[in-house]
């Protein structure tokens, strides 16, 4: 099994910068994505951000030019950095890695972290 482990949330103000990560361990072969997602109150969960390994980055409009993903292969983890935050930021955040398990099996699978609250005050 694959466990993912967020960290970094927080309350800021408008304006302010957090920076999440992501730690992904267990029965790991290779990762092919990881990402960001978020869920409001009232709201569908979307993507935030998306890494694919040996890919560039792609970001939803909302949060372009503000938020950066980054990612270290070697160590299975990836960050999200925020800056100049908006109360329309306020969400629980996801991790999500798309885990390929084994060496013998090529299915690909997609995993979720617990989620963490990120609030923005105006």
């Amino acid at each position: 099994q694959v466990q993912l482990v967020e960290s970094g949330g927080g309350s800021v103000q408008a304006g302010g910068s957090l920076r999440l990560s992501c730690a992904a361990s267990g029965s790991i072969f290779s990762i092919n994505a990881m990402g960001w997602y978020r869920q409001a109150p009232g709201k569908q969960r979307e993507l935030v951000a998306v890494i694919p390994r040996g890919d560039s980055a792609n970001y939803a409009d909302s949060v372009k030019g503000r938020f950066t993903i980054s990612r270290d292969s070697a160590k299975n983890t990836v960050s999200l950095q925020m800056s100049s935050l908006k109360p329309e930021d306020t969400a629980v955040y996801y991790c999500n890695a798309d885990v390929r398990v084994s060496y013998s099996r090529t299915t690909v699978y997609r995993y979720w972290g617990q989620g963490t609250q990120v609030t923005v005050s105006s």
